[in-house]
């Protein structure tokens, strides 16, 4: 099993029939073979298989969303550190996902684009451990454009012919240079932290001005801390890698503490970076990675001769 092929498809469901007639098919084929089957799925396709296949459920491996699904960081480092588990073990599992993000107009930050970056470097991240990965669309829950963008991350998809090489696919470098060049809203006027950092010296201040701010804002320790740590990597990459002054900035926005850090260098962010860690012994470029799991998005954009990064922090999942 060790020598199966790696490919990333999408299953796009409109009905449970349609989730019946192609997945299936795939879970049975799996289960005689004896291969093994991971599902992290929602509480309503779950109950859909397990219907379906009665007793022979019990064959298959199902994981808990909530332990895959948190921070989008965290979910995509949860289920590369699952992989690389299952293959240093020799075993090749059939992964099937699907993914707990929602398309809400009122939020902050588009956490469904977000999450289809995580998406497409999983083409890269993933592709050494040889485990096919399923990953499951609803179509009644998201909108076209969505369902379209889905599609094109994926080298193949799950129709009722089986396993299909989708012709549309959007390789992962050409997907995150596109993403790079997307504007940033501005930032409100008002903020509750505006600080300037000239030098590293600096560095001190900002931590206790962030650690009072997320206090006032009612955020656990725990969650002030991972707020704290990120802007502290960002700000200090700002310094590093840029040119002061490093602008730090923050402000909340409903139940989302949002955090932006700019320098001067007008030096861009590459893509690809901070989504996988480090190869060891690296000595550099674990900020930006570690900011990418602390944070539940991170965007970037360099335009204007400043480098942009802001993190967003949802109260719903900083815990």
């Amino acid at each position: 099993m060790t020598g199966r092929r790696f490919d990333h498809a999408a299953l796009i469901v409109d009905s449970d029939d349609t989730l019946r007639r192609r997945l299936l098919p795939v879970l049975r084929t799996h289960l005689a073979a004896g291969e093994p089957v991971l599902l992290v799925v929602g509480t309503h396709t779950e109950k859909v298989i397990r219907a379906s296949l009665e007793e022979r459920a019990r064959g298959l491996e199902w994981g808990d969303p909530g332990a895959f699904y948190q921070r989008l960081g965290f979910a995509f480092q949860g289920f590369r550190r699952y992989l690389a588990e299952q293959h240093a073990a020799g075993r090749s599992v059939h992964v099937i996902a699907e993914p707990d993000v929602r398309t809400d107009l009122a939020a902050p930050v588009d956490r469904v684009a977000a999450y289809l970056t995580y998406e497409s470097m999983c083409n890269e991240a993933y592709a050494g451990f040889g485990c096919p990965v399923t990953c499951v669309w609803d179509s009644r829950r998201h909108p076209t454009l969505v369902i379209e963008g889905v599609r094109s991350l994926h080298d193949h998809e799950l129709t009722d012919a089986g396993r299909e090489a989708n012709p549309t696919f959007v390789t992962t470098t050409e997907y995150l240079a596109g993403r790079a060049q997307v504007a940033m809203p501005p930032a409100p006027a008002l903020v509750e932290v505006d600080l300037h950092l000239l030098d590293r010296g600096g560095l001190a201040g900002m931590r206790a001005s962030v650690q009072a701010w997320c206090r006032k804002e009612g955020f656990t320790d725990q969650a002030g801390a991972d707020v704290l740590i990120a802007a502290s990597e960002i700000a200090g990459n700002g310094l590093t890698h840029g040119s002061p002054p490093v602008r730090v900035r923050g402000w909340r926005y409903a139940d989302t503490l949002v955090v932006q850090v700019d320098d001067h260098g007008g030096r861009p962010v590459p893509p690809a970076a901070g989504y996988r860690r480090p190869d060891e012994p690296a000595t550099s470029g674990y900020g930006l990675w570690l900011a990418r799991q602390l944070a539940d998005v991170l965007t970037t954009h360099t335009g204007e001769g400043v480098t942009r990064v802001r993190m967003y922090f949802p109260r719903s999942v900083m815990t």
